[in-house]
C-alpha cells in the first residue's frame, strides 16, 4: 500500500495546492534571479542585500532548486503538490531554525541575516498551508473527500455518510 493511493483526488482544492506552490515558487525564482544578477561568490557571508534579506549564490542556487520544484508540483497538481507543499513548507521551517542558531558564527555559510529567519518561517507557514488547506482539520464537511477517505463503512468504496460513520464507531 502506498500514500499516494489512499489520497483521493476529486477534490475541488486541487486549484489552491497548485496556485499556491506556483506563487510561492515564483516569489523563490525571484529572489534567485536578483541573487545571481548581484553576482556574489559562492560562501560569500558579507553579500548585498535583496529585498532585505542577505544573499549569496549558493542561498540563490538552492532558491532556485527549490523554486523549480514548486513549480513543477504546480504544473503536476494534485496531491503531488499537496505533499510536495507540505514537506518543502516544513523543510522551510526546519531551516529557520537551523539557521537561527548559526547566526554570527562561521557556519553560517549562506550568510543567512535575521530577516532570512523569519522569511524562511513565514514562507514555510505559507507553504504548509497550502499544502494542508483541505487536507487536515478536526472539523471537516462531510462531502470533503478527505473526510469521506477516514470514514467509509467497511466492505466497498460507497461513500460515508455521518450516520454510517457513527454505526461503525458503535461497533
Amino acid at each position: 500500500m502506498q500514500l499516494k493511493d489512499e489520497l483521493p483526488v476529486d477534490h475541488k482544492l486541487a486549484g489552491v495546492y497548485r496556485y499556491g506552490a506556483l506563487v510561492c515558487g515564483l516569489i523563490l525564482l525571484t529572489f534567485s534571479a536578483l541573487g545571481f544578477a548581484d553576482a556574489l561568490s559562492p560562501f560569500d557571508t558579507s553579500g548585498g542585500r535583496i529585498a532585505g534579506m542577505t544573499t549569496n549564490t549558493t542561498l540563490s542556487a538552492i532558491s532556485l532548486a527549490v523554486g523549480l520544484a514548486l513549480v513543477v508540483g504546480a504544473l503536476i497538481g494534485g496531491n503531488f503538490a499537496s505533499m510536495l507543499n507540505m514537506i518543502v513548507g516544513g523543510l522551510f521551517v526546519l531551516s529557520g531554525f537551523a539557521h537561527l542558531f548559526v547566526l554570527g558564527r562561521p557556519a553560517n555559510v549562506l550568510g543567512f541575516g535575521m530577516t532570512n529567519v523569519v522569511f524562511s518561517f513565514l514562507m514555510g507557514l505559507l507553504i504548509m498551508t497550502f499544502g494542508m488547506y483541505g487536507r487536515v482539520s478536526g472539523k471537516l464537511p462531510h462531502d470533503n473527500p478527505y473526510w469521506r477517505q477516514r470514514h467509509t463503512v467497511e466492505g466497498g468504496p460507497e461513500r460515508a455518510t455521518p450516520a454510517a460513520a457513527l454505526r461503525e464507531l458503535g461497533k
